[in-house]
């Protein structure tokens, strides 16, 4: 895990340092949302091609495309809500379900109920699965466990938020950057706390607190774009790491968030070539 965190932060100093970021670094923010969005929305079943993304602006005409609607305006909005986050991380994970849903949806920004079941974290994998991507992961996929009850749910949101509340305030601040955003990421996925856009919203808040940590203050590291990149099947292996609670599994997920993020930055370096070059 040491290494995961080392290789993150040099990855990430590297970008920051890139000459680009001096005349162009909104530019660079607004691309890596966009990138991030739709990458997200393909990890949730609606792998849309990145100019289709770019080029539409009707987002209501089907599943697939209020899924991507979905992804973009969380996106859009997530680098706004790091003054709340910082004291009321609830608040905002709520207020990301409703800009996910909209406010039209009854159940919009509030967790599920006693009885209420979450969707299927990940839709691609009721298809069938390239053969090539399970053996790459090392073997079957794993069955993950359902998503837990709705008082659960309740009592482990407000343990995360007293958490990142004590971490705001200067408590715990040892931990590195990667490794918060990675638990925070992985605990939303196992909780599945709203009926809708789980996944969607555990990938923001992680790309919430990597701005809130420092790491990646500028947003501008799509970790999203390298989890899609890794594959549905790599990435379930490893949340299956993370709710097996062990040592060796947390520290699989936290290597496999590295991994993404370290992608994501990839990323990022080819957008800012691209600038460099006059080709954007």
């Amino acid at each position: 895990m040491p290494d995961a965190v080392a290789e993150v932060r040099k990855a990430v100093d590297r970008l920051y340092g890139h000459r680009v970021m001096r005349r162009r670094a909104a530019e660079v923010t607004s691309e890596s949302a966009l990138r991030g969005a739709r990458a997200s929305a393909a990890l949730a079943g609606s792998d849309w091609p990145l100019e289709e993304v770019r080029r539409r602006s009707d987002f209501g005409a089907d599943p697939e495309a209020r899924t991507v609607g979905a992804a973009l305006r969380i996106a859009a909005e997530a680098g706004q809500l790091l003054s709340i986050w910082r004291h009321s991380p609830l608040q905002v994970l709520a207020r990301l379900h409703l800009l996910a849903v909209g406010d039209g949806d009854p159940a919009a920004g509030r967790p599920r109920r006693a009885g209420e079941g979450a969707e299927e974290l990940f839709p691609l994998e009721l298809k069938p699965v390239e053969s090539v991507e399970v053996e790459a992961v090392g073997g079957p996929l794993p069955v993950l466990p359902p998503a837990p009850g709705a008082e659960e749910v309740a009592a482990r949101l407000d343990q995360l938020s007293r958490l990142l509340v004590a971490r705001a305030e200067g408590q715990g601040v040892g931990t590195p950057a990667l490794v918060v955003a990675s638990v925070v990421h992985g605990e939303l996925l196992a909780l599945r706390p709203f009926g809708t856009h789980n996944g969607v919203i555990a990938r923001a808040a992680q790309r919430i607190v990597l701005i809130a940590e420092g790491l990646d203050p500028k947003s501008i590291c799509p970790a999203e774009v390298g989890l899609a990149e890794l594959g549905t099947a790599a990435y379930r292996r490893a949340l299956a790491g993370y709710l097996a609670g062990t040592p060796e599994g947390m520290a699989a997920w936290i290597a496999h968030c590295g991994r993404a993020l370290r992608l994501g930055v990839r990323e990022s370096t080819a957008v800012c070539e691209a600038m460099q070059r006059g080709m954007v």
